[in-house]
């Protein structure tokens, strides 16, 4: 059984227990117990797709117009020329043999990894390495682009990645509990939007099931689907 403190037991017992608007749902959020640090804001969208078939995948990821309140440590699988640029833009690590081989002994000292497409090749030995922490450069997440330095530019900002699991649920983090209420509420709509317009052509009936958001160390809040995004 999974741990719960007793500041998430007591507001538990306050949670509410039907959807609420956008805007009561922030309200309710940043109503719950105060923690010692800021604490995220995550959303979950449980969306009618079948994870099993790979036409019906959403994922990809989006800068929120008010960023996520962090930034993230990104490097660069680029070409010489390139190192300079993507070092400006915030990348921790860039080249291609060399960090290649770092990765290859070990070294996993950061959150986002991007590539030129040129270097997918040499980077692809990475896999076994990247891929089970979710670190592997992906054309679909954008995290493969010819535009090495622009990327690592939106990444170290906060840049948020997002993908369907198995049971066809999206997990991202959309801001910090000190956001003003309406900065938070600007991300969670372009969030959901963005969701909203990723609809898999192949899925049916109704897309957006459910959507609920929570703070780090908080319960979840249901939203009502509509005030979080129109179908």
């Amino acid at each position: 059984m999974r741990f719960r403190s007793k500041r998430y037991k007591k507001d538990s017992e306050h949670a509410p227990t039907r959807p609420l608007s956008l805007e009561e749902g922030i309200k309710a959020l940043k109503g719950f117990a105060k923690a010692k640090f800021d604490q995220s804001v995550d959303i979950v969208c449980h969306l009618g797709i079948d994870s099993r078939q790979a036409d019906q995948a959403v994922r990809g990821s989006i800068s929120l117009p008010k960023g996520i309140g962090k930034s993230k440590r990104v490097v660069a699988f680029c070409a010489e020329g390139d190192v300079p640029a993507c070092q400006a833009a915030g990348a921790l690590e860039a080249g291609a043999e060399e960090l290649i081989d770092k990765i290859q002994k070990g070294w996993m000292d950061f959150d986002v990894a991007i590539a030129h497409p040129s270097l997918m090749g040499k980077v692809g030995k990475l896999g076994r390495v990247l891929g089970p922490q979710g670190k592997m450069p992906s054309p679909k997440s954008g995290t493969v682009t010819p535009d090495v330095a622009n990327a690592v530019k939106e990444y170290a900002a906060g840049k948020v990645e997002f993908r369907n699991d198995t049971g066809g649920n999206i997990h991202a983090v959309v801001g910090k509990l000190s956001f003003a209420e309406e900065d938070l509420k600007e991300n969670i709509l372009a969030f959901m939007e963005h969701i909203r317009r990723m609809k898999p052509t192949s899925a049916k009936g109704h897309y957006i099931k459910k959507v609920c958001i929570s703070g780090t160390m908080t319960p979840a809040v249901q939203l009502e689907i509509a005030t979080a995004a129109a179908e």
